[in-house]
């Protein structure tokens, strides 16, 4: 992990805190991703017992978020950072905010799938999984980028938010045409509508993570801008 941005302090305890709690974000963020990759294959499997596993593990999510939270909040009053570092623990805290409403929403996938266990359907369970696949790798990349402390690969990681939206459209409208030829599907149908919703969220709070990101190494808040012009402000 790249230390280099972080300030030298004349208290060591101080670096030591601010590495203990990159540390912790990055713990949050891998059992968030554990969480999506066996939400998904609980649903597309129907595994029940896997599903209630995904579900189990949202109260380890949460209870990181207050944790990581408590320690940037007693830093801010104790140490009262600047510049740099008082941009990094304000990240956090929105990062950490960023991941645990990912964890909502591998939650979310695993209830649908226990709420579909068992359900013989013809639902695009390829086309979800590589829609997953979309996301899970945003996330990662984005939480690599913060692991790392830059901003390089920010554009290229946001720009891949057009795939999902492309993918969760063509779902869509296979699952509009199921619901139109037959009424009787329109329950199940939007239950499973409901779980590539989710998926497609996920990667709207991967780009939030590296919009987060960009404030934290510019100092700039991009939250509002088009990706082209996201894009200029990366190379300005």
């Amino acid at each position: 992990m790249d230390n280099s941005k972080i300030g030298h302090h004349i208290s060591e305890q101080f670096n030591k805190e601010l590495e203990d709690i990159r540390n912790n974000v990055l713990t949050m963020g891998g059992l968030v991703e554990q969480q999506i990759e066996l939400a998904v294959q609980a649903f597309t499997s129907g595994d029940i017992e896997l599903a209630e596993e995904v579900i189990k593990q949202d109260n380890q999510v949460d209870a990181l978020e207050t944790a990581i939270d408590l320690e940037c909040t007693q830093i801010l009053a104790l140490r009262q950072p600047t510049a740099f570092d008082l941009r990094l623990l304000l990240t956090v805290i929105k990062i950490i905010h960023e991941i645990e409403r990912v964890g909502d929403k591998a939650e979310r996938v695993a209830e649908m799938a226990i709420q579909l266990a068992g359900v013989e359907s013809k639902f695009p369970h390829h086309e979800l999984e590589h829609m997953a696949e979309l996301v899970k790798g945003m996330l990662h990349d984005a939480l690599d980028a913060f692991a790392r402390m830059t901003i390089e690969d920010v554009s290229e990681i946001t720009q891949r938010d057009d795939n999902v939206d492309r993918e969760y459209e063509n779902i869509l409208r296979q699952l509009i045409t199921r619901m139109m030829e037959d009424p009787r599907n329109i329950t199940r149908t939007l239950d499973v509508l409901w779980t590539v919703r989710a998926l497609e969220r996920i990667g709207d709070h991967a780009c939030y993570i590296c919009e987060h990101l960009i404030y934290m190494i510019k100092g700039e808040d991009v939250r509002h801008l088009s990706q082209s012009e996201l894009e200029s402000k990366l190379k300005a």
